[in-house]
C-alpha cells in the first residue's frame, strides 16, 4: 500500500491528469458512507479536473476509444477505483445513480466554493473551469491542516463582480433569476446556431472573468457539450 499522505495522494492523482481538490475529515451529518468493512470514513479526499488537466490522459485511454457510453465515468471509476485501492481507501463517484452521492455539499465542505449566478459552484482561482471526478474515502483521518482549513476565509468572488456578463451573455437567455433553463439551452447547442457554444463550450460559462486561464480545450470542450445535449434527447 502507498504511503497515505496528502503529498503522495496528490502526486498520484497528478500522473493521472487529475487533482485534489479538497478533503475534510466528515462528520456525521455529511452523508459520507461507512466503508464496506464498517469502519467509519475518517478523511474524505475530492479528486477531479481543472481545466484541461485531464484531457491529454482520458482522450489517449482505451474508454475514449472504445465507442462504449459514458466513457468518461468509465475511466474515471477505473483511474480512482484503483487509486483507492492504493491507499487502502474506498471510491465513491458523483454518477451511477439514482441516489447520488451530495457531491455539492462534499465540494463545499472541502475546497472554498460558493454558488455562482449560473447555479454551478465557482472557486476564486479556477472559476467555473473545475468538476469532480470522484473521492478517495479513507479510513484514518489524515492530520490537518486540510485544503479548506487553509482557505475557508478566502471571498466568493461573485460578491464583487458587478456586471455579472455571465447572465446577459447566452443567447436564448437560460440563466435568469427564476432559473435555468436546460431545454432552452440544450435545443439551442444542438442547432446550428449553438455552433458556438458546441465547439467551445457554454457562452455563459466561458464569459465569466474568474479563471479564465483555466477553461477547457476546444476538444475537451466539445465533448461535454456533446455529451449534454445527447442526455437531453438533441
Amino acid at each position: 500500500m502507498n504511503a497515505v499522505t496528502p503529498a503522495a495522494i496528490a502526486a498520484a492523482l497528478e500522473a493521472e491528469g487529475l487533482l485534489l481538490l479538497g478533503a475534510f475529515h466528515p462528520a456525521e451529518d455529511d452523508a459520507v458512507p461507512p466503508l464496506a468493512d464498517g469502519r467509519r470514513c475518517g478523511t474524505l479526499v475530492l479528486a477531479g479536473n481543472v481545466g484541461g488537466s485531464l484531457w491529454p490522459v482520458f482522450s489517449a485511454s482505451p474508454e475514449a476509444g472504445d465507442g462504449k457510453p459514458d466513457a468518461l465515468d468509465r475511466w474515471s471509476a477505473r483511474v480512482l477505483g484503483g487509486l483507492a485501492a492504493s491507499f487502502g481507501g474506498e471510491p465513491l463517484y458523483p454518477f451511477g445513480g439514482p441516489p447520488y452521492r451530495p457531491f455539492q455539499r462534499w465540494a463545499r465542505r472541502g475546497a472554498p466554493l460558493t454558488p455562482s449566478p449560473l447555479g454551478m459552484l465557482i472557486h476564486p482561482d479556477y472559476g467555473l473551469w473545475h468538476a469532480y471526478r470522484g473521492a478517495i474515502a479513507l479510513p484514518q483521518r489524515l492530520p490537518g491542516p486540510l485544503p479548506l482549513e487553509a482557505a475557508e476565509a478566502r471571498p466568493a468572488p461573485c460578491e464583487t463582480c458587478f456586471d455579472k456578463p455571465c447572465l446577459t451573455t447566452c443567447p436564448v437567455g437560460a440563466f435568469t433569476a427564476e432559473g435555468y433553463d436546460v431545454t432552452a439551452c440544450a435545443g439551442h447547442v444542438a442547432a446550428p446556431a449553438g455552433a458556438d457554444c458546441l465547439s467551445l463550450g457554454c457562452r455563459a460559462r466561458r464569459a465569466c472573468p474568474v479563471g479564465r486561464q483555466h477553461h477547457y480545450p476546444a476538444a475537451q470542450a466539445r465533448f461535454h457539450m456533446a455529451a449534454f445535449i445527447a442526455a437531453h434527447g438533441f
